[in-house]
């Protein structure tokens, strides 16, 4: 079995490969905040980071929108590709790479992996019948389909029945070397519960894979068959390959895997799992190219309890919710309020209320009651108080030392919702501890020492809790570090490692008396629902 080892100090992830049949869904939203907040926090770990996103341009689904529409099929993906990549700003997704499957530099990568392929034997001429979702780009089985022939992820469309000689990838011979990746790397597919629906999809016998079309002229023409198209999975899966090359670099395989390869991680939406965590690794063997570290296979999103569609008119308009609320909203909202893997929902009225109750009041609120007693009590200045001196008994800084290593094992898990919660549960105990602790109280009483240790604590825990967001919330995190003294934002990638060590800032203490603090400001705003209809 090839090598999956990498380096300890790079990471390369992906989002898919948004297919541009149309423009960016909130699904589409969903993963790429996603990749972004674990590539962030990789950055903040110190390590060199690849971020991979883009776009999947080919296939016949491509030919027929754009004819509809009136365009030429390079006209609609340069379209389709900008509306991504705008959005993508919007949101504040600091990608590295955003590959484009009709870039001539990918071609020449497809065209070099089939060739490896082919000469290992597992590329043959057959025939192909069944019936074909263009929406899906895929062959379905009878049994799979719904009433009047429909696809079951396109019911408004019925397939079409093919009959044609295509060739075929030999997935099949890889099946005893797929199960063996599976035992050896329990965690290649996450969560469990898509792992088991893979191993259970593999176990019924894997079956060969028609990996070229006929009569689709929007494609790279099959190398030894030009008269053929390669099908629009084989090229665009390669997508994540030709991104790993450097932009100076000529496009080879060998240019290709000398850096990046194999890739950490694939985040994906749970509709393309098979091809992921099967066909992908098969193709990968095949070409003797190193398999990546994992895929993890995300829910759906639905919008107040009902499935997102055109039909039902509840289609969910990402760019029109960042301009509305802010890229920190949506980021936060969705990271805190789904768990990652298992589908989720989308309601307007919830969606402000967890906003102004975490973010406007709980945090937001604490720094600027805190910031005004400081200012009041120690002349705007961080309390003249070494940390060492705050015993452990101190429930603050009991949480805080131990805050950091819990966050990072649920970034690491891709819980990204049990992080926020650990985090916001010392954000409430900050809270807690300013109204049991009185300050104000003991500043009259003349115990400024017992003062300035209440709000070194509570300050401490703000700016560890900030930190520990910025890959989730940078804008805010970046707010909250200015007003405690620090230059520094959280969306500058190139220089954020090491300005701000991993080991030292996920720690608690660091606060330190030199710092003028600055004037308390909101870092969230509270929101109102701006279209109560839409609730």
């Amino acid at each position: 079995m090839n090598s999956t080892k990498t380096s300890k100090n790079t990471f390369a992830i992906t989002t898919p490969l948004y297919y541009v049949n149309d423009l960016p869904h909130i699904g589409s939203a969903y993963t790429t905040i996603a990749a972004d907040v674990v590539a962030r926090f990789e950055r903040l770990r110190g390590k060199s980071v690849l971020l991979i996103t883009g776009t999947d341009e080919h296939g016949q689904k491509i030919e027929r929108t754009a004819e509809a529409l009136g365009r030429s099929p390079q006209e609609h993906c340069d379209t389709i590709a900008a509306g991504f990549d705008r959005l993508w700003q919007k949101l504040n997704i600091a990608y590295d790479r955003f590959s484009r499957t009709t870039n001539p530099r990918h071609g020449a990568i497809v065209k070099e992996f089939f060739q490896r392929v082919w000469d290992n034997d597992d590329i043959y001429l057959s025939q192909q019948t069944g019936w074909y979702c263009v929406a899906c780009e895929e062959f379905k089985e009878k049994r799979d389909l719904l009433e009047d022939n429909r696809c079951p992820m396109h019911p408004n469309r019925e397939v079409e029945w093919r009959d044609e000689q295509n060739y075929f990838f030999r997935l099949s011979k890889y099946q005893s070397q797929l199960e063996a990746l599976y035992q050896e790397r329990p965690d290649f597919i996450r969560p469990e519960m898509r792992r088991n629906e893979v191993l259970s999809f593999v176990q019924q016998g894997l079956q060969d894979f028609s990996i070229s079309r006929v009569n689709v002229a929007w494609g790279f023409p099959v190398p030894v068959d030009p008269k053929q198209t390669l099908y629009v999975w084989f090229d665009a899966l390669l997508g994540y390959v030709t991104a790993l090359l450097e932009p100076e670099e000529e496009p080879t395989l060998e240019n290709a895997l000398s850096k990046w390869s194999p890739i950490n991680l694939h985040l994906i939406g749970k509709d393309i799992l098979r091809f992921h965590a099967v066909y992908w690794p098969a193709m990968l063997m095949s070409a003797g190219v190193p398999i990546s570290g994992g895929v993890f296979g995300h829910g759906f999103l639905t919008k107040d309890g009902q499935k997102i569609s055109k039909t039902l008119g509840n289609i969910i308009d990402p760019l029109d919710l960042v301009e509305r609320y802010g890229s920190d909203a949506l980021r936060y909202y969705f990271l805190k309020e789904i768990e990652f893997g298992r589908d989720g929902d989308f309601n307007e009225t919830r969606f402000i209320n967890i906003l102004n109750a975490d973010l406007a009041n709980d945090l937001g609120n604490l720094l600027n009651r805190t910031l005004g007693m400081v200012k009041k009590y120690c002349q705007g200045q961080v309390p003249k108080v070494n940390p060492e001196e705050i015993g452990d008994h101190n429930g603050l800084k009991a949480a805080g030392v131990t805050l950091g290593d819990r966050v990072t094992c649920a970034y690491d898990g891709l819980q990204f919702s049990q992080g926020c919660e650990e985090i916001l549960s010392l954000v409430r105990s900050c809270n807690k501890y300013i109204d049991e602790q009185a300050p104000w109280k003991l500043y009259k009483q003349g115990e400024q020492q017992a003062v300035e240790q209440v709000l070194y604590a509570v300050l401490e825990s703000v700016r560890l809790s900030a930190y520990l967001l910025s890959a989730i919330i940078p804008n805010i995190s970046t707010a909250i570090y200015q007003q405690l003294g620090y230059s520094i934002d959280f969306n500058d990638q190139t220089s954020i490692a090491s300005a701000l060590n991993f080991p030292t800032h996920s720690s608690w203490g660091i606060l330190s008396s030199d710092r003028l603090l600055g004037e308390a400001k909101p870092v969230f705003a509270r929101l109102e629902l701006s279209n109560p209809a839409s609730s």
